[in-house]
């Protein structure tokens, strides 16, 4: 019996749903599916340039599932520019860092710190929103 996955601690949520093709026809084909922790993994390996060890502390593994995710992130990503596929972000194996919600009215993602008495969104002041971290 395989043992059970680690969640694995995200920061932010990425601010997009997805990607799409643009200017072929023909990418009518299943979406690829990016985890927000390969989205993270990305993100802090080659956007603010962490060494995978660095990285894996943020995230809260170890090293070489940090490489495990990383590389799944870049295969997906690679698959998606080459057979010009959409992608879209899902929550995956995730635990985001802080409470985040998504506005129903802008679509913008925030936090809100543990002292805020009034549950709006800070861009268009809506209290229509939802939160975005998983059932636990």
């Amino acid at each position: 019996m395989p043992r059970r996955r680690r969640l694995r601690k995200v920061v932010a949520p990425p601010s997009f749903k997805g990607y799409k093709p643009y200017g072929n026809k023909k990418s009518s084909k299943n979406p690829v599916e990016l985890f927000y922790e390969e989205y993270e993994a990305i993100k802090l390996a080659d956007y603010d340039s962490l060494s995978q060890l660095e990285a894996s502390e943020v995230m809260g593994v170890s090293r070489p599932t940090f490489a495990r995710i990383y590389a799944s992130a870049r295969q997906k990503i690679a698959t998606a520019l080459t057979e010009t596929r959409e992608i879209v972000t899902v929550y995956g194996h995730a635990i985001l860092d802080k409470d985040w919600y998504q506005c129903n009215k802008c679509h913008s993602k925030f936090s809100l710190p543990p002292q805020v008495d009034q549950l709006h969104c800070p861009l268009c002041q809506s209290k229509n929103f939802q939160s975005i971290n998983p059932e636990k």
